[in-house]
């Protein structure tokens, strides 16, 4: 019984090691990735999309109700299907980032990030000293001490994938500047913030939107680094766009709007079947 205790605990640390580092390693490969976002605060919405394959589930704490408690929830259930969960939050304030840090997720995304002061702010609230100034003090991060504290702050820490959101003209502007900074792991573009900052918010794919976005691609491939895009889209031929625009990260769509739209279209079906029948 002992002996398969033993193996047991084994296989969690390796499953753990698994999910915490393929992200990073898919970022580091220059692989393709896919991602969907999470806004509601049920985590069996996440439970089951952790379960189709996803390279990783993006869970907002900006623009949503989300909690620390609620958050904590959902990535236990994004590791129910073994999928990675990178968290945004909602603002590059140290004491936030490191609350959430210590809950173990994959993946942190800072929005808004416009100079490589700000970058550099964001950087070192996700590293220990020397390289940053996060401080000490994981929890869920090690399994409640399952884990070597030492080895974490050896190692572990370092696993976790650090993404910045190029959200305006300035920081596009700005972005030669901003990728001094070697911590960072990868590019998301905001592209409705983005076209916000030159007056013309939600006009995504006007001209001048365009021009920055692919500006942008232009300066993270320079320096090998990943680039993306966050977006509601859904259909083919919006995300295909983007794609072949040289964005190598996709995420795409909300999880409110694939329940809104299975929903609706169903009760057209009923609709329609009752007034023909």
């Amino acid at each position: 019984m002992c002996f398969v205790l033993q193996v047991v605990l084994i296989l969690v640390c390796v499953l753990k090691d698994y999910v915490m580092g393929a992200l990073k390693e898919k970022l580091k490969a220059g692989q393709k990735l896919s991602g969907i976002h999470i806004a509601l605060s049920d985590p069996a919405i996440t439970e089951m999309v952790s379960n189709l394959n996803y390279d990783f589930i993006w869970i907002d704490t900006e623009h949503s109700s989300i909690d620390y408690g609620v958050l904590q929830a959902h990535l236990i259930a994004a590791r129910a299907g073994n999928t990675a969960a990178i968290v945004r939050v909602p603002t590059n304030d140290p004491t936030l980032v490191k609350r959430i840090l210590e809950q173990g997720p994959q993946g942190i995304v800072f929005p808004m990030i416009n100079t490589l002061e700000e970058a550099n702010q964001a950087m070192n609230s996700c590293l220990y000293p020397p390289l940053g100034h996060r401080g000490l003090g994981p929890m869920r991060a090690i399994q409640w001490n399952f884990d070597q504290l030492d080895e974490y702050i050896e190692t572990g820490h370092k696993e976790l994938c650090r993404f910045i959101q190029i959200e305006s003209k300035t920081a596009v502007d700005n972005l030669e500047d901003i990728l001094k900074n070697k911590y960072i792991d990868g590019l998301i573009i905001g592209a409705c913030d983005l076209s916000g900052s030159i007056h013309e918010l939600n006009n995504v794919f006007c001209e001048q939107n365009l021009s920055l976005i692919d500006r942008a691609i232009t300066i993270a491939k320079s320096h090998n680094l990943p680039i993306g895009i966050s977006t509601g889209a859904t259909d083919f031929e919006t995300i295909k766009f983007w794609n072949d625009r040289g964005l190598s990260i996709l995420s795409c769509g909300m999880e409110y709007d694939y329940i809104l739209r299975g929903a609706m279209q169903t009760l057209g079906y009923i609709k329609q079947i009752q007034k023909d029948f």
